[in-house]
């Protein structure tokens, strides 16, 4: 049994519980320390539980309150070590036994979860996905990633639930209010998501086995929940798959904790 509960999904914070019977892990801690201590308690969860927090990347969405957490709760923190140096000036000091370096594809278990990390495509130092497996089961998360690539489908194809980023609708983006720098950086290969390509991943990861997806780290100012949601509905029932029947399509919203997951 694996459960996936977002506390947090998009540019003002990121974080998402994992848990087994037995393990409990946070990827990322991108918001204040508190904050993510109640959003956990809300879903049942206790911080005092949580044995690693996981590192995708190293930008501040991501990482603000890992520094915090980890010296109030001796919690160790896991990043690659490209990202580590990044990082490391943003975290404060951190306890050195609380300092984990893992090696991009080599997997390592924490507890009874087996964790498998893979590349994606985004502008960060050596940002990295999530594969967590136990009893059989396969979860992964695949937020920030400019575009989709073989690499990246292979690690995403076999699992029974995926948290995968569906951050902008593009004529949003293009009509929007970010200077065009901005623009072009989430538009770009190693930039984020956009709706429309989020929505043939699921439709051809559905197609292939995978039952549950969450939608994430959906942007403010240029994407709705339901448009999201839509887009990824309208590219399922090409190929004749029903959401909310054969599979299930939820969001991990960016204010607010999403539904908690099980499979």
């Amino acid at each position: 049994m694996l459960k996936l509960a977002s506390l947090y999904s998009g540019s003002s914070g990121n974080s998402v519980y994992i848990s087994s019977e037995n393990t409990h892990i946070l990827v990322d801690a991108g918001l204040s320390g508190k904050r993510i201590e109640r959003s956990l308690a809300s879903i049942g969860g206790n911080i005092k539980n949580i044995q690693a927090i996981l590192i995708s990347h190293e930008h501040s969405d991501h990482i603000v309150g890992a520094g915090v957490l980890s010296r109030r709760y001796r919690i160790p923190i896991y990043a690659n070590e490209r990202t580590w140096e990044a990082m490391r000036l943003w975290l404060n000091q951190i306890d050195p036994d609380c300092i984990r370096i893992f090696s991009t594809g080599q997997p390592f278990k924490i507890g009874d979860i087996e964790v498998n990390t893979f590349h994606t495509p985004h502008d960060a130092v050596e940002p990295v996905g999530f594969n967590f497996c136990c009893e059989r089961k396969k979860v992964t998360i695949a937020t920030d990633i400019g575009h989709i690539n073989r690499s990246l489908l292979n690690n995403l194809i076999g699992s029974d639930m995926i948290l995968l980023e569906s951050n902008h609708d593009i004529e949003m983006l293009k009509v929007g209010r970010y200077p065009w720098p901005l623009k072009q950086r989430i538009m770009s290969d190693k930039g984020h998501l956009c709706n429309d390509m989020a929505a043939k991943a699921v439709a051809y990861l559905a197609e292939n086995g995978t039952k549950k997806f969450l939608l994430g780290h959906l942007s403010k100012e240029n994407n709705f929940p339901e448009l999201a949601f839509q887009t990824v509905k309208n590219a399922l029932t090409e190929k004749s798959i029903t959401a909310g029947h054969d599979v299930y399509v939820g969001i991990a919203y960016r204010d607010r904790v999403s539904e908690a997951l099980v499979v």
